[in-house]
């Protein structure tokens, strides 16, 4: 009897156990079905039907704060006040000046950075002036005509040798070129064609690890509408040791990316899989300067030729040096992944390194043109001439400084963290090669938000990193308080534009593998690694936007019902100078409307559609691109 009774008690248990193993593939099937576009149920044009947002919208109920509506491109009810939403408000109150900086400097414009770092520091020794952002601003808007000029002819960077150039790829056929094209064979970039640069191709460093987020949108738009896309390219490094099939992913099934894809196509974008690389070549220490401290005498040759050199170097039987990590560096180095990318991928390619929270203003082309180009930023008001931050730094490749702050790294224990390759550099006396430019350059802020700031206060005088974010009157206490320049001209709000709502006419689609996927495609945005990210912005379709026109849900723009009524800001006065703004990882934050990083959104918008100009006065002509999607909160 008790044998029977532990029978059926084993049968049972069984049982269960199937039962529990039939709904977990259940619920994870329901998952991965819900989170893997792939595999969802198609639209008309043959992308996921949660992407395929043909309408129509649906109008739930009226509340006293507005009409609940449910559009195709969201989960989430939207409540639209019909007098103040983002189909009719205004995207400003004063007038825009699109071209405030003037044409674009030469292709073979250098800036004197020596004198932007002086001007804005004082002496090394010193730092009289590190504390004043808005003296260095204003000398960064006002003073090109000090610290810009052109070389002779002959010294120019497009007069020199492409298969000598520190950069990847500066001629555009891997530096086999014995010269640059004429200056009379330029082509700038237009429609499909990226066209042809007089000079060297700078590469653009970035890393993501993750599917796109608006913060992606936002860089890749301020490269596009600040920097001479013939003569750069953006290159996306994707964390391909966490997930493999990264760069399958954002090609082929991040709908967000989608709306860059023929950027992929033209050649603005260059998508990489990122891989540390278990040994990386560097430059020979022939002065005894990077610290490689070789062996008196080096060891016996393998079967490959290859002989020990130093610790971690090793020389190869054409002459070459590698240094080569061990498996137990390796298993290190993913904990301060993004720091030693930067490093490394620099040290190899060469170009500048950008983090993706950075939102560019200028071009950056004349800082990355002179010979001695290595640089990167203070930390915050700090004083200690090692106290760096690479949130965007400039490395010549495979160079000595290059092969030092990269072997550097791996002496310290496999740590890149700026400021203590900072501190190694000044404690053995190579700092001032690594030249350090003030915050106001990169990061107008920082000094603000420390509570280091001397003299007057920025414009806008912002002091926290959320501020550029609030669009409600009063939100930003005394922004304007250090401006006097001369009064912004109202316009009629009857008259002003309206944010960029278009979807590109006839949503093509190309295909990459075997999949189909929509080049204008707008979605709920995925999350960033861990972080709390955007999961739900989305874009409304023509259509949806008549719908609601015809229901009476988008009526007359009424100033006095708006939360976030348009007012004075302008790009012109955002930082004027700077040549980035640094968000500062900001994850969670959503642009309100008429916010700063609004007024740069529209910005971005109306230059991509071709109807604003960017900062230089230069008319988009390349592919359509889809405008930046809504917040539902914000509609």
């Amino acid at each position: 009897m008790a044998e029977v009774s532990k029978l059926r008690a084993v049968f049972t248990l069984l049982k269960n156990l199937v039962l529990a193993a039939l709904l977990y593939a259940a619920i994870y099937g329901i998952i991965s079905f819900v989170n893997d576009p792939s595999v969802a149920a198609k639209g008309k044009i043959g992308i996921p039907a949660f992407l395929d947002k043909t309408g129509p919208t649906e109008l739930i109920e009226t509340t006293k704060s507005g009409v609940k509506v449910k559009f195709a491109g969201t989960t989430k009810t939207v409540t639209i006040n019909p007098h103040a939403n983002v189909f009719n408000r205004p995207v400003t109150a004063v007038k825009n000046k699109d071209d405030y900086l003037g044409p674009r400097p030469h292709v073979d414009t250098e800036a004197d950075i020596e004198m932007l770092i002086e001007e804005c520091r004082g002496t090394y020794a010193g730092i009289e002036k590190m504390r004043r952002p808005f003296d260095c601003l204003k000398f960064f808007a006002e003073g090109e005509d000090r610290y810009y000029s052109l070389p002779d002819p002959a010294d120019r960077a497009s007069a020199q040798d492409p298969r000598k150039a520190d950069y990847i790829d500066a001629d555009g056929h891997g530096n086999t070129l014995e010269s640059y094209p004429s200056i009379q064979k330029a082509v700038a970039a237009n429609g499909s064609d990226i066209g042809i640069c007089p000079g060297p191709i700078v590469p653009y460093h970035v890393y993501w690890t993750g599917p796109a987020t608006w913060r992606v949108e936002a860089f890749i738009k301020s490269y596009l509408y600040t920097q001479n896309l013939a003569c750069s390219r953006l290159w996306l490094w994707l964390d391909s040791d966490r997930n493999p099939k990264a760069v399958y992913n954002m090609l082929n099934k991040d709908a967000l990316f989608a709306r860059f894809l023929p950027l992929v196509e033209r050649g603005d974008v260059v998508v990489k899989a990122w891989k540390f690389p278990s040994r990386i070549p560097l430059a020979t220490d022939t002065e005894d300067k990077n610290g490689f401290d070789y062996y008196s005498k080096p060891g016996t040759p393998n079967a490959k030729g290859e002989k020990d050199v130093a610790e971690n170097i090793i020389e190869d039987k054409s002459g070459q040096q590698w240094l080569v990590l061990t498996q137990k560096q390796m298993t290190f180095l993913p904990v301060a992944v993004s720091d030693a990318v930067r490093f490394i991928v620099l040290h190899i390619y060469g170009g500048a390194y950008f983090d993706m929270d950075v939102l560019m203003l200028r071009d950056m082309r004349p800082l990355l043109l002179p010979k001695e180009h290595a640089f990167a930023e203070r930390w915050a008001a700090h004083p200690h001439p090692g106290d760096y931050n690479t949130a965007i730094m400039s490395l010549s490749a495979n160079s000595s400084l290059s092969s030092y702050l990269l072997y550097g790294g791996i002496r310290m224990g496999v740590n890149f963290h700026p400021r203590v390759l900072g501190r190694m550099a000044w404690k053995d006396g190579r700092d001032q090669e690594f030249k350090m430019f003030e915050t106001a350059a990169f990061d107008p802020i920082w000094t603000e938000f420390n509570w280091d700031r001397e003299g007057r206060c920025t414009v806008p005088c912002i002091r926290d990193y959320s501020a550029v974010f609030k669009g409600k009157i009063g939100g930003v206490k005394d922004e304007w308080e250090s401006y006097d320049g001369p009064q912004l001209e109202r316009i009629d709000l009857k008259d002003a534009q309206r944010k960029e709502l278009r979807m590109p006419t006839n949503g093509t689609v190309s295909k990459r593998g075997d999949e189909n996927v929509p080049t204008s495609a707008a979605a709920p945005t995925p999350n960033h690694g861990d972080k709390a990210e955007h999961p739900d912005s989305f874009q409304a379709t023509l259509d949806e936007e008549v719908e609601l026109r015809k229901a009476g849900v988008v009526s007359d723009y009424v100033l006095s019902q708006d939360k976030f009524p348009p007012n004075n800001r302008t790009l012109e006065n955002f930082f004027r100078g700077a040549w980035t703004y640094h968000i500062h990882n900001q994850w969670v934050k959503h642009p309100e409307p008429s916010s700063w990083i609004s007024v740069l959104e529209h910005a971005h918008d109306g230059f991509l559609a071709g109807k604003r100009t960017n900062p230089y006065g230069e008319k988009w002509t390349g592919p359509k691109l889809m405008p930046y999607n809504y917040w539902p909160e914000f509609v």
